[in-house]
């Protein structure tokens, strides 16, 4: 029997946290919180979530592709924004899935995005569910009579692989696991790892304008997409494979982040690359974060290109284990399938210590996950795993990614995090904490990928307290003119950020095409832009 993914939290059903760590977060947060511990919530069961029945049946001839499964409609009626996590632990679902549909083929995606026309009935592109802005839940509101959620899991085949050209024929529904795997017979990969790449899908990642593994130069799932396949409402899509094209706009980048709203991606031919085998990282510790912050931004002006280059402030580096909080750490680290890399890292490290950067470690080829590079890795992949154990105890975590150009980062983040602190105070009565690292880092600015801890005073406060900080910090970055969202895409949680960042007269082209390829306005709806009418 196939593993399940979790419906309450993130990874799949046998992904438990250790108590170890379990203890670890709650001493950790009781001595920040000032408070002895911490009641908790226990951990929600499919069957304790009451749905309404389904209002839509499929027809006969798609009936062995749809399921009503009580667990399955649970799963895809949530995503794993921390509000969503919220609405499970207080076991409401205000907008079921009403049918479940798990197509095998892409004559399978057209069969049943064509009943979903003809009934009506919302269409929620379904890969993994690991969005974490509420872009798989169906919505609230709308036109619609039911919803449907497209869940592409059993299209997961690498389907061809061009050696030469160093790329591949992927379907949709393949996991970052599986996908990998079936590369490594020949000596390639994507080398696409975002902090979901277990739990998440190559059609995920596309649609959402990913994030992954590099911190520079091939950091965007954009870099990687040589052709597209979509499935429209109004007819099947296919972009020419060419390594690079400037015949007008790109029709690939018009479904590279368009979250499910225009089509739904079937597959993808994606470049790739040798498997690395050479390595070296290092970890610097620096007294001052904006000397460290200086310090990325002459890595990220030199042309070295690292694969890794991660600050964290000294509040985050402690509670990642790197550091005893008196120090900001970098992590950074270069790989090649063709070079030895060692002469890269020492320019890197020489460059730090211009800006009173001090080494801690450094480590070459297979040993490059020793020290604070190896720690960090390891607590990166593991934290998503907290954000349900802290939902049962009050406590509320998220993040909000960001870019800005170097000359407004200090002002910026400045102003983000003590709209955050504040904004903790108020809702709270409480310190709170609001902490700081680089995802990605550009020669023009960096990705600051802020995250703030808050603990509520009852279970019932929890989701207004949520947004009274996730609002405060959320002005913030627009009005500092940053980006709303770096990697984590729009989404439901940030769509209101978004129609302030996005320029109207862009709204009005998006729509047009939004009525050109789902002329019911049916595909996700209420993400990215709304009919004029509204």
């Amino acid at each position: 029997m196939a593993k399940r993914l979790k419906f309450w939290g993130w990874g799949y059903e046998d992904d438990v946290v250790p108590d170890s760590e379990i203890r670890w977060m709650e001493s950790t947060w009781a001595a920040r919180f000032g408070v002895q511990g911490f009641d908790v919530t226990p951990t929600p069961k499919a069957e304790e979530i009451s749905l309404p029945a389904p209002r839509v049946t499929p027809p006969a001839s798609l009936a062995s592709l749809c399921t009503t499964d009580h667990y399955e409609r649970v799963l895809h009626s949530y995503s794993k924004s921390f509000p969503d996590i919220i609405r499970v632990y207080r076991r409401e679902c205000p907008a079921p899935a009403d049918v479940v549909a798990l197509p095998r083929t892409e004559q399978d995606v057209i069969d049943l995005l064509d009943w979903c026309y003809r009934a009506n009935a919302a269409v929620i592109p379904f890969g993994g569910g690991s969005s974490v802005v509420g872009g798989v839940a169906p919505p609230a509101e709308g036109s619609h009579s039911a919803a449907v959620s497209i869940d592409l899991r059993h299209l997961g085949r690498v389907l061809e692989i061009d050696a030469v050209s160093q790329s591949a024929r992927i379907q949709a529904g393949t996991f970052g696991p599986s996908l990998e795997a079936q590369l490594k017979g020949a000596g390639l990969t994507l080398r696409h790892f975002p902090q979901s790449f277990k739990c998440s899908t190559l059609g995920g990642w596309i649609a959402t304008r990913a994030g992954g593994h590099f911190a520079t130069l091939y950091t965007h799932i954009d870099d990687l997409v040589e052709s597209l396949r979509v499935v429209t409402p109004s007819g099947v899509l296919e972009t020419r494979r060419l390594p690079g094209s400037g015949a007008g706009p790109s029709p690939d980048r018009l479904f590279i982040g368009s979250e499910g709203t225009l089509g739904i991606i079937t597959e993808a031919w994606m470049r790739l690359r040798r498997r690395p085998t050479f390595r070296a990282t290092a970890s610097v510790r620096f007294a001052d974060f904006y000397r460290g912050v200086d310090a990325v931004r002459a890595l990220s002006q030199s042309g070295l290109y690292p694969t890794n280059c991660r600050i964290l402030d000294a509040e985050e580096a402690q509670y990642n284990g790197l550091a005893d909080g008196r120090f900001s750490v970098l992590v950074v680290g270069f790989e090649s399938a063709d070079h030895p890399v060692d002469a890269a890292l020492k320019r890197a490290l020489e460059l730090c210590a211009d800006h009173g950067g001090e080494a801690e470690a450094s480590a070459g080829d297979d040993s490059h996950l020793e020290g604070a590079a190896g720690r960090w890795r390891e607590r990166f992949m593991f934290l998503p795993f907290f954000k349900e154990h802290m939902a049962a105890r009050c406590i509320f975590r998220d993040a909000y990614e960001t870019a800005i150009t170097w000359e407004r980062f200090k002002d910026f983040h400045a102003s983000i995090r003590d709209a955050g602190l504040n904004a903790l105070r108020k809702a709270t009565g409480r310190p709170g904490s609001v902490t700081c690292r680089f995802t990605h880092v550009y020669p023009d600015g960096p990705a600051p990928y802020l995250t703030f801890h808050g603990l509520s005073s009852s279970p019932e406060r929890l989701m207004q307290d949520y947004w009274t900080v996730k609002s405060a910090a959320s002005d913030a970055i627009i009005a500092g003119g940053g980006s709303i969202t770096h990697h984590h895409a729009v989404g439901r949680e940030h769509r209101r950020w978004y129609d302030r960042q996005r320029p109207e007269l862009f709204a009005r082209a998006l729509r047009s095409a939004k009525q050109a390829l789902d002329p019911k306005w049916l595909l996700n709806p209420g993400l990215l832009v709304d009919p004029e009418t509204a």
